[in-house]
Order: structure tokens, then sequence, then C-alpha cells
């Protein structure tokens, strides 16, 4: 059973095959020259058609060298800050080359190149709107990026000279938009450092003059050094105050109240409390004009007090040793005015048309024939045997395309 669905299957396969081949045998000379005359006039309309020619022009982004990268002291950051490419620099940009893209293709640039080689006129378009006549130029533009990062920049026209001339115009342009938005935007960064370059200034002066005051005030110079050795000091004289008092009470109970080395011991037992006290009420003779041992009551307060002044000092001027060398490379990049734009090839005129390509056009038309006049073979052969097989209904379907027909030819 499966022997014969196989047997019959390769039959119909062979008979469709057969039946293929007997109706391109068929209408072997309807299909030759159908194919023949649609190649022939297509390659006939690209050999009549107008010539275009395209001119290139190849272009790299203009390194930009960091000046202050050569001169000692910049901190590490700053370095890697360039002010050119302003704020965006320390969140990340789109490339160069995409912001070529964007400037060529901008509305500037357009009327620009519309108006100064008048491509209205050139493309014999004027009583067309505006924006098909940039249609038609953006037709004729071509901006690539290749692997290695340049943009090439093509012109297609009519005449190859005007060509490169529009090719080379457009890179002068992109030049010179590309600058003054750079210029532009260093000149808003300039603004922005400057303005916390001073204000960083400020803040030193503020809080020097707070600094000073706090130094008046209390007689210090340097409070951490001067808190230690208020604590040495006191350390010591109440190391000594207590050895007096076991001195003074081992020569009381030896010798009796009376004695005179009793008495010397008490002596300098109140002279050592006495001065205890100065040092802790700061009347102490060593700190009248400088208080080189802080009175010891307002070491804490005085420490604290001086460690909040010197911690916001320090910040300030940390942030100083940053946006000064910054603040200077801003000036440089806002008063930097050289080439963005590196010409790697300057456009010239074609020698040799670019469009339209005759194998292109014959190659085409020979594969759309073909296929259209196989679809029409292949429909009429169906119709014939739809004739045979049932000639009423094949009738009545030409009859009633028969009067449509004559129906939209009368209208």
């Amino acid at each position: 059973m499966e022997n014969k669905e196989i047997i019959i299957e390769k039959e119909k396969v062979g008979s469709s095959l057969l039946e293929f081949i007997s109706v391109l045998v068929k209408y072997r000379w309807f299909l030759f020259w159908f194919v023949f005359i649609i190649t022939a006039g297509a390659t006939t309309f690209a050999l009549l058609s107008p010539k275009w020619y395209k001119s290139t022009s190849s272009v790299f982004p203009a390194e930009k060298n960091d000046l202050l990268s050569m001169l000692s002291g910049v901190s590490n950051l700053a370095k890697g800050f360039s002010a050119s490419k302003g704020l965006a620099a320390l969140t990340g940009s789109n490339s160069e080359a995409d912001r070529y893209v964007a400037i060529l293709k901008s509305s500037t640039m357009t009327k620009d190149i519309i108006n100064k080689f008048n491509l209205r006129k050139h493309y014999k378009m004027e009583d067309d709107f505006y924006e098909d006549i940039v249609k038609e130029w953006f037709s004729n533009l071509e901006l690539e990026i290749q692997d290695e990062g340049n943009l090439t920049i093509t012109v297609y026209d009519k005449d190859p000279k005007l060509a490169a001339t529009i090719a080379n115009y457009l890179v002068q342009r992109l030049n010179e938009i590309n600058t003054d938005l750079s210029i532009t935007n260093a000149k808003a960064n300039r603004e922005f450092v400057e303005k916390r370059y001073f204000q960083n200034l400020t803040d030193i002066k503020n809080l020097e003059t707070q600094m000073q005051s706090f130094q008046e005030k209390y007689g210090v110079v340097a409070v951490p050094e001067q808190i230690e050795a208020t604590v040495k000091s006191m350390s010591t004289i109440y190391a000594d105050l207590y050895k007096k008092e076991i001195e003074y009470n081992v020569l009381k109970q030896t010798y009796g109240l009376d004695h005179p080395l009793v008495n010397t011991s008490k002596i300098e037992m109140n002279e050592l409390k006495n001065k205890i006290k100065q040092l802790n009420n700061g009347n102490d003779d060593s700190q009248k004009d400088v208080k080189l041992i802080i009175p010891f009551k307002e070491a804490p307060a005085i420490g604290n007090e001086y460690i909040k002044i010197f911690r916001n000092l320090e910040i300030q001027y940390k942030i100083l040793e940053f946006i000064q060398p910054l603040y200077e490379q801003a000036k440089v990049e806002e008063a930097r005015n050289t080439p963005s734009v590196l010409v790697i090839d300057k456009a010239e005129p074609a020698t040799k048309k670019s469009k339209p390509k005759i194998s292109i056009y014959a190659s085409i038309s020979l594969i759309v024939s073909l296929f259209l006049g196989l679809a029409i073979v292949f429909t009429l052969e169906l119709l014939n045997k739809f004739k045979i097989m049932d000639s009423n209904k094949y009738n009545f379907i030409v009859s009633e395309f028969s009067k449509d027909l004559k129906k939209f030819s009368k209208k």
C-alpha cells in the first residue's frame, strides 16, 4: 500500500514537471521577446538617463590636547576633565562623529546649502515646496560613520565639479559650526567654574578670618599641640601635688604641726594647689599673652570649635586644589580657536559616473520581466484549461469583465 502511494506521488511530481516544461516550450517565444524587450528598454533608459557623479570627503575629529597635563601640581581629577566637553564629560556623551552627522543634517546647514548653491533652480524645482527640495537634497547626500571612526561625506550631482564643491563646503561649514559650539560650550563651562572658584576664595577668606579671630580670642596658635601640652603639664603638677601631700602627712605625723619642715611642706603643697587653680581659670602668667597652656576647663570647648573651623578650612583648600587648575584650563579652552575637524580626504571632481549603473538596471529588469512573463504565461494556461473544463462559466466571466471594461471606457 505504501509503495503504491509513493509511486502515485512520483507520477504526480513527474507530470507536474513535464507540464511546466511543456508550458515553457509552448510560450518560449513570448517569454523571450517579453524579457528581451523589457530588459532592453530598461538598459536603454539607463544609457539615456542623465549621468550622476559623486564626490566624497572624509573627516576625522581633531584630537584635543590637555594643555595643563604638562604642568606640575595638577590633580589627576583636573587632568581628566576637559572643559571643552562641558559637564557632560563627567557622565558620558555621544561620539564626535554622531555630533558631526547631527550638524550636517541640521536645518541651519540644510538651508545654507540650498540658498548658497541655489538648489531650487539647480534641481529645477522652482515651483515646488521647500520640504520637497530638502528631500531631494537629502537623497543626494550620504553620511556614513566608518569603523575606523572617521566620517565620510558623499554628495551626488550631475555636475562633478559642483558635487566636489558642495562636499568641501560642507566640511568647511561643519568645522566652523562645531568650533563655534565648542567655544560656546567652553564659555558656559568657564563661567560656571569661575563662579565656583570665586565662591571658594570667598569661603577661604571668611574661614581664615574666623581662625584669626579664634586665635586672638583664646590666645592660641596650635590647639592640638597646646592641649597636649596642657594635659602633660597638669598631669605633672597633679603628680607633684600628690607627692607633696604624702610628704606633708608623713612629716606632720613624724615631727608635729609646728616643725619647720612641716610648715615648708605645707607651703609648697598650697603653692601647687594655687598653681592648678590658676591654670584651670586661665590666670597663670604663661597664659596672659599667648596661651601656651590652655585653661584645662576650656580645653574641650576650644578644641571642638577649633576642629570645626580647621575642618571647613581644609575642605575649602582641597576644593581650591582641584578647581584652580580647572578654572585655568577652562579659560584656555574658551580662548582656543583651533580646527575641530581634520580633513583626511578632500573631495575631488569625479571622472566616472556613479549612477545609473547599467548592470544593475539590466539585472533587475531581467529578473523582474522573467517572473512577470512566467506569471502571465501560467495565468493564460490556467484560463485555457478553465475554458476547456467549463466553457459556460468561462464565457460568463469573460462577458462580465467585458461589460465592466466598457463601462470604465465610457467614463
